[in-house]
């Protein structure tokens, strides 16, 4: 079995070396020796990267990627989880089309400003009313600052 170092995982993947080394802090991935100061992994990494970047990418925080590999590195992703995150895409879909549609509006209105058009002026309303929040969560999508 050939090892890649962590370079070449790098390569393969576009993640950044210092991603790799954080999924591994986390128990994401894991490394099975060092090469010098290089870590190694086993081929089969490329397989559970893939499937972290599938969970990023459908919206599963790390901790909830974490939870879907068991304690022998085995894939258990439970259904209802995959059937509550498809929920929680089809109401962000539903959500954001209303916003497309909304501005789309507004792109062409004849009103002669923004602000006499109807449609524009609802979704400035429903905006100030903080109804165009991420709608998982009911606020704004913001990141706390670092201090």
């Amino acid at each position: 079995m050939q090892l890649l170092d962590i370079a070449e995982v790098a390569q393969r993947s576009g993640l950044p070396a210092s991603a790799l080394r954080f999924y591994e802090e986390k128990g994401l991935i894991v490394s099975v020796g060092r090469r010098g100061l290089r870590r190694l992994f086993e081929p089969n990494v490329m397989e559970r990267l893939a499937l972290i970047a599938l969970g990023r990418t459908a919206g599963f925080s790390l901790e909830e990627i974490s939870a879907m590999f068991g304690p022998n590195g085995r894939v258990r992703i439970k259904r209802e989880k995959l059937n509550a995150k498809a929920d929680e895409l089809d109401r962000t879909i539903r959500h954001l089309a209303a916003m497309r549609d909304g501005l789309r509006h507004a792109a062409v209105c004849k009103a002669p400003s923004h602000m006499e058009c109807p449609t524009f002026r609802r979704l400035v309303r429903v905006a100030g009313a903080g109804r165009l929040a991420a709608p998982d969560k009911g606020k704004p999508n913001r990141r706390p600052h670092k201090t």
